[in-house]
């Protein structure tokens, strides 16, 4: 074969979907991990800076910040990982189904995963037994343990479902930031709100983030303002901004490699002829 067609084949047997989602994967990951860590620093930068003279006031919250930036290593990880895994899934389940409808005439790699889902001939043909291609049998191999798309669908589902509590956690320090920045506006503003400016204020202990002991806890006034147009304060919002934009970004990739796999699994258990799964 010629090089075109062996790569209109490879094009043909390409799971377009896996191979959307997988690089919307990686880009929601990066952008919700390396965002995440650095607006966390910020965020501890500015409550040392503005919000707490104590040390022992905020040294839960540093632990806290510390657990979630190792979280956020764990995840880069785990989902790069993951996400190749669901790549390989896609390219394993696409090719077996299009064998199945006929429009797609595998490669002898394309032959050996497909067997194992198939239930296509092992090394028989119409002159009896023979010895199957080196690279089919890497493939059959290959085939075989990527041949239960139902588990990769449970565990995406698992994994759904969990990332839509960090995705709305995510929101949460978006949330703090914006409802900061709107008092800094009131106070740019003072002719648009009804109250003294010396009364807007922002307190991080109503939010949890430190205990009610902690002193000055509140910044209010002009010195709010003040922070607001500080650049740790701007690159910090905009950064949870970011982490939350990349942690949506996740979880469509996740939902469509959901629906993916779903359908790949449906088309073979109920058309694969003689399926085991």
């Amino acid at each position: 074969l010629g090089l075109l067609e062996c790569c209109a084949r490879c094009l043909i047997g390409a799971p377009f979907a896996s191979l959307v989602a997988t690089g919307l994967c990686f880009f929601g990951v990066a952008l919700f991990c390396g965002c995440g860590h650095e607006a966390l620093t910020g965020t501890e930068q500015l409550i040392e800076t503005y919000f707490s003279k104590n040390y022992q006031d905020y040294e839960y919250l540093i632990d806290v910040i510390h657990a979630f930036q190792y979280f956020i290593y764990g995840t880069a990880s785990f989902f790069f990982l993951y996400g190749a895994l669901l790549l390989a899934e896609g390219f394993y389940t696409t090719g077996a189904v299009r064998q199945i409808f006929g429009d797609y005439k595998t490669t002898i790699c394309g032959k050996g995963l497909s067997a194992t889902v198939t239930g296509g001939p092992k090394g028989r043909g119409a002159r009896g037994p023979q010895r199957a291609h080196s690279l089919q049998r890497v493939c059959q191999c290959l085939g075989k343990w990527l041949g239960h798309p139902d588990k990769f669908v449970g565990i995406t589902y698992v994994l759904t479902i969990i990332w839509l509590l960090v995705f709305a956690c995510s929101a949460v320090p978006v949330y703090i930031y914006f409802n900061t920045w709107t008092t800094c506006q009131s106070i740019a503003n003072p002719s648009k709100t009804s109250a003294s400016i010396g009364t807007l204020c922002a307190d991080a202990r109503m939010y949890g983030v430190l205990p009610w002991n902690a002193f000055p806890g509140k910044v209010c006034g002009s010195n709010l303002l003040s922070i607001c147009k500080t650049s740790e304060f701007q690159m910090t919002f905009h950064l949870f901004i970011a982490a939350f934009v990349g942690a949506a970004a996740t979880l469509v990739s996740l939902l469509t490699f959901m629906i993916a796999a779903t359908y790949n699994f449906a088309v073979l258990k109920l058309m694969g002829r003689g399926t085991k799964f």
